[in-house]
Parts: C-alpha cells; sequence; structure tokens
C-alpha cells in the first residue's frame, strides 16, 4: 500500500493531488519515493500541447515499473484523461484507473479496490450534475504544502469558451461550491494552523452566478473568509477581466488582509485578437479596471498570462501586447507561444504562424518582462516585507546562518537570513500590532510557517534576498 503521486500543471491539480495523497494516508497507505512505489497516480494538464506531451513521456519512463512488477499500476486523472478517456486504457496496459476532472472524489476508494483486486481496470469519466463534496482530510497524513499555506477549491469549470481554450471542455461548465462548506474548510484550515488561505477557481469572479450557487457573490465571499479570526492573508486565483467587478476592487481597500497581488490574465494586447480570442473585453477595459484596482490598492503587484502568436496575429498586434505590458506594468507574467487545442474554435481559424515567428515573438516579449520584474524588484530594496516562510531556502549563502524561503504578502519570493542570536525586537525593527513573538529561535529551528519581517538588502532576476529583523510570530 505505497503510492507515489506526479502532478503537472495549474494549482488546482496541485491542490487536488494534495488531497488525494490526504485521503490515502488516511487509509492507511503511505507515500513513498518513485522507486518504491506500487501505486502511481499522475495529475495532469493539456492546457498546452507541451504539458499533455510530457504526460506521455512520463508513462513511457513509468512502463519499466510495471514490467518489473505486476503488482505495480497507474492511475491517470485531471484534464488529459478526461480529453483522451478510455484512449488510454487500451494504450497503456499498465495503467487501470483513468478519473476525469469531476471525479477526483472516488479516487481513493478506486485505488484501493485496483489494489485488491488485480486484474480490474476502471474509467471514472462522468461529469457530476453539483460539485461533489469531498471528505474531510486535511488534518491527515504529512504536510504536502509548506505549513501555514492552504488551497480551498470554490469551484470547478469554465463557462467562458475563450476560442483558444480546452479547461470548458476537460473541467466542464461551472459548478460553484456551497458558501457554507467553503467557510467551513477555511475556518477548519485556520483552526489547525493556516495563516494563508488561497480561493482557487478556473473563474473565481464569476462565483456563485451558476445554477449551483446559493446566492452568494465573490465579492461577499471574500469578505466572510476575511473576517475569519486568524487568518493573516488571503489570496484567490484566477481572475478573468470580464467578470471583475466594482465589489471585488472595493474589497481590495476594504480587507487589510486580501493581499495586494492579483493575477489577472490580459493574453493579448491588440482589440482583434482579443475579439478573435473570444476574451469579452477590450484594452480600454483591461487598462480602467489596472486603474481602479491600483487606486483601491496603490501598492498592487499585477501578475498577468500572455499568448504570443495567436491565429492571424500580425506584428504590429505583437507589438501591441509589449505597449500593453508597460502600460499595466505587470510584475511578473505566464507568457507562452499558442498552439492548438483538439475541439476548440481557434484550431480551426486561418492565418496560423510558423513555430519560429512564435518563438522569436515569445523571446522579444520574455526579454521585455524581465525588465520590468527587475525594475519591481529593486524598487523593494531597503523596505521591510512581512515574510510567511514556507521552508528552508536552497540558496545558503557562504558565511551565513541557516537560510530560508518565504512569499511577502505580494507574492514575490524572499530569501533570508535569520541572525545568529536572533534579531532584537524593537520600534525600528519589529513588527507593530501583532500577537506576542515566538520564543527566540536559533538557525536550527524551524521557522516554516511562521510570518517574519525581513528588511531587503538585495533584488535577485527573480526573487529578493534579506535578513530577518524580527522574531516570528
Amino acid at each position: 500500500m505505497r503510492f507515489h503521486i506526479i502532478t503537472f500543471g495549474c494549482q488546482m491539480n496541485v491542490h487536488e493531488s494534495d488531497w488525494i495523497s490526504r485521503a490515502l494516508v488516511a487509509r492507511g497507505w503511505e507515500s513513498v519515493p518513485e522507486d518504491r512505489a506500487l501505486a502511481f497516480i499522475v495529475n495532469t494538464c493539456s492546457v498546452r500541447d507541451k504539458p499533455e506531451q510530457k504526460v506521455y513521456s512520463l508513462l513511457g519512463r513509468l512502463a519499466p515499473y510495471a514490467a518489473a512488477d505486476p503488482r505495480v499500476f497507474v492511475a491517470v486523472g485531471g484534464c488529459v484523461a478526461q480529453q483522451i478517456g478510455r484512449g488510454l486504457l487500451e494504450r497503456y496496459p499498465f495503467v487501470r484507473l483513468v478519473f476525469g476532472t469531476d471525479q477526483v472524489h472516488r479516487v481513493p476508494e478506486a485505488v484501493e479496490q485496483l489494489f485488491e483486486s488485480p486484474d480490474l481496470r476502471l474509467a471514472h469519466l462522468d461529469f457530476t450534475p453539483g460539485l461533489a463534496e469531498r471528505e474531510p482530510v486535511f488534518a491527515a497524513g504529512p504536510q504536502t504544502h509548506a505549513p501555514g499555506q492552504a488551497y480551498v477549491s470554490i469551484m470547478q469549470g469554465c463557462d467562458n469558451f475563450c476560442t483558444y481554450c480546452i479547461v470548458p471542455f476537460t473541467r466542464g461548465r461551472q459548478k460553484s461550491r456551497g458558501s457554507v462548506a467553503v467557510l467551513e474548510e477555511c475556518r477548519a484550515l485556520v483552526e489547525r494552523g493556516a495563516r494563508e488561505i488561497t480561493l482557487l477557481g478556473q473563474n473565481v469572479n464569476s462565483y456563485g452566478r451558476d445554477r449551483h450557487g446559493d446566492g452568494t457573490s465573490f465579492a461577499q465571499l471574500l469578505r466572510q473568509v476575511a473576517a475569519l479570526p486568524g487568518l493573516a492573508r488571503l489570496r484567490f486565483t484566477t481572475s478573468h477581466p470580464r467578470d471583475l467587478g466594482p465589489d471585488v476592487v472595493a474589497a481590495f481597500a476594504e480587507l487589510s488582509n486580501l493581499c495586494p497581488s492579483l493575477h489577472l490574465p490580459l493574453q493579448a494586447g491588440s482589440d482583434r485578437v482579443l475579439r478573435r480570442m473570444g476574451r469579452g473585453y477590450g484594452m480600454a477595459r483591461y487598462l480602467e479596471l489596472v486603474r481602479a484596482l491600483r487606486i483601491a490598492r496603490p501598492d498592487l503587484a499585477l501578475t498577468t498570462d500572455l499568448i504570443v502568436g495567436f491565429p492571424g496575429e500580425t506584428e504590429e498586434e505583437f507589438s501591441a501586447t509589449l505597449e500593453a505590458m508597460r502600460a499595466a506594468d505587470f510584475e511578473s507574467s505566464f507568457s507562452f507561444a499558442y498552439s492548438d487545442r483538439p475541439g476548440t474554435r481557434a484550431e480551426r481559424m486561418a492565418g496560423k504562424l510558423d513555430q519560429a515567428a512564435k518563438l522569436d515573438r515569445l523571446a522579444r516579449l520574455q526579454a521585455l518582462q524581465e525588465e520590468l520584474t527587475a525594475r519591481a524588484l529593486a524598487a523593494r530594496v531597503g523596505a521591510v516585507a512581512e515574510v510567511l516562510v514556507e521552508g528552508e531556502s536552497v540558496k545558503q549563502y557562504p558565511a551565513a546562518p541557516r537560510s530560508w524561503r518565504g512569499r511577502d504578502a505580494h507574492g514575490r519570493v524572499v530569501n533570508f537570513i535569520f541572525p545568529e542570536n536572533g534579531p532584537e525586537n524593537g520600534p525600528d525593527n519589529g513588527p507593530e500590532n501583532v500577537p506576542d513573538p515566538q520564543p527566540a529561535l536559533s538557525p536550527a529551528g524551524n521557522l516554516a510557517g511562521a510570518l517574519v519581517e525581513v528588511r531587503i538588502l538585495e533584488a535577485k532576476k527573480h526573487s529578493l534576498r534579506g535578513e530577518a529583523v524580527s522574531q516570528p510570530w
């Protein structure tokens, strides 16, 4: 009863894999390294072609384990599983479970069935009428997320049908969880030590607008979660600009524990390309949102998604995306060269660009983003940031105590050292209006899950370096 989980793709997949792991551990299974596993659970992504191809490569790599031990089997879930379905069972004899995005709640029981019945093969691919609640297992098993951080799914699926996007086909139509269930999960997580909660959904701004909603809007849900005693930080992802309303903008000004960071996918800076993408907004609307958000929260760190080389995109339209990046001043971005996704409208569009042209544009876009990121990080040098510690840093600095890694409220990665004898609390270097600090820790102590004030000493390419100036709390 030993398992190993491999996850591709978005934070939703990471969260679902975490739940599967906890549920199996609660049933007596053991999470082990790859070379000791009898059951492999592969959670997949098909939002682009590259991660889908990685799944097939991985399955080829796992085949020798099954050949060496007939007890070994693989379960494949997520978007590739929903897309390919039973074809995975036909192509790979050692794949004995294929589960779709609406069937995650059935995985622990199915894995146990397969372990007990070596000849059994299962396909759980149906979309459910509503969003099935999963058994509460967050108190079981080892922490797979950093202590102090937690993720809560508030919805599943998407109704937007952007012309390039496979998500509505692999994740299904939008289904919102009831607000009571969401609040109960958040409250339980805070009670077990979560300092930060991230609310997850394919389009959180449309939460509650489907027929499964209970009348609670996303802005109302934000306020209810933010009011939970003991919650230091609240985040959410992902937002569709078309559905981001003034009530959510206002929440950034009114909720002190709503982090000043927002991922707001732009995708392209040309109105014509945005129309062909079916995004439902133009650049004027997007930049108006950015202005309103920065009035509400002047220190907001804005990140985005960008696609280059969409069918028919001209050089001038690509240049408009670069101008939009400068105008919005994105602190970072996820950027991709367009790739066809099966069944989408964009797959059938004329004007496909060759790969070399797409990669050239992607390189130019990423070079600009590096400039914007460098400027944003450099501006933080000398400031004091409140950092939620995720764990020990891989950046161990010569002639320095043990170093740690965490994120500030804006989502920036901060690597920092904790002085040998601990920092001294004082009016100039300690946090104000916070609970009593934990006892002084030496560098040998464990800071994971704690909040620490850190003075920023240096800006690196994608992160910050600093030194703790307060005791953890």
